[in-house]
């Protein structure tokens, strides 16, 4: 048996596998606001669980992480967890081996394995949500890097990031809740955003297809993807045609699935 979190900002979400490939119903709880908090509702979830040995848990979370994959060093969205023990604490709370990833490599894997991305050799995934974090996929496995990866940090104009421009905690700053957000000039411009950031991306990373998933690609409203193509085809000139830009396939699971596929290669 497997479990799996998904951990972002403001949601708290978990799921069992017993098969590894199949997902029993999640459970999804706001995220508690200090890091003794997000223990005991660990401790809660494992009185819960109902027998079973569990052969690995995987934990997708927002932030960078150490090389070794113990701790939180940096997050934006969650600075209650940072260089906290995470992953000895699972460990010792779930009695299990317990594998640390970032939530969009886990999503990103989970949609180029079962997503949106199957069936391509190379798959970037981008999560424009509270923050906008992002992955490479090749052959179905996370790509190699020495200090993560980080899409949303690139800078976009006048040393202002891409997550700046176009995540839900900025927008939610500049211009109030984006579920109320009805001009049509600011979608079409956090569009033409993100369309820079895709360029920047394809640029350095070459990928045979990009899904897109989070809130603000999800949402409704939403970035509009053909806003997004627009935008994008009469920019990414050294290429001769954009690769296909797409919605993700799991919507809120797909760091679920991805967390259950990359604890199944760490077992």
């Amino acid at each position: 048996m497997y479990l799996l979190f998904d951990i972002g900002g403001t949601r708290f979400r978990y799921a069992l596998s017993g098969d590894g490939k199949t997902l029993q119903e999640s459970v999804t709880v706001p995220t508690p606001k200090t890091y003794g908090e997000i223990v005991e509702a660990l401790e809660g979830i494992q009185k819960n669980l109902a027998g079973g040995q569990l052969r690995s848990v995987g934990f997708g979370i927002a932030g960078s992480q150490d090389k070794e994959h113990t701790m939180v060093l940096s997050s934006k969205n969650l600075p209650q967890v940072q260089e906290r023990p995470l992953k000895k604490d699972l460990e010792r709370i779930f009695k299990a081996p317990a594998l640390l990833v970032n939530d969009a490599d886990a999503a990103g894997v989970g949609e180029a394995v079962r997503g949106a991305g199957k069936g391509h050799a190379i798959v970037v995934y981008l999560t424009i949500s509270t923050g906008v974090g992002g992955a490479r996929v090749v052959g179905g496995k996370l790509d190699d890097s020495a200090m993560g990866l980080e899409p949303g940090k690139q800078i976009i104009d006048q040393g202002k990031t891409l997550e700046h421009f176009v995540s839900g905690g900025d927008i939610q700053k500049r211009y109030g809740d984006p579920r109320k957000i009805k001009d049509e000039k600011i979608w079409d411009e956090l569009a033409r955003f993100l369309a820079l950031g895709l360029h920047n991306t394809i640029v350095h990373w070459s990928p045979d297809i990009v899904v897109l998933g989070g809130s603000m690609i999800l949402g409704d409203p939403a970035i509009s993807l053909d806003k997004v193509r627009g935008y994008l085809k009469e920019i990414l000139t050294v290429f001769p045609k954009p690769p296909p830009i797409v919605k993700a396939a799991f919507g809120d699971s797909a760091g679920l699935y991805g967390a259950l596929e990359l604890a199944k290669q760490h077992v």
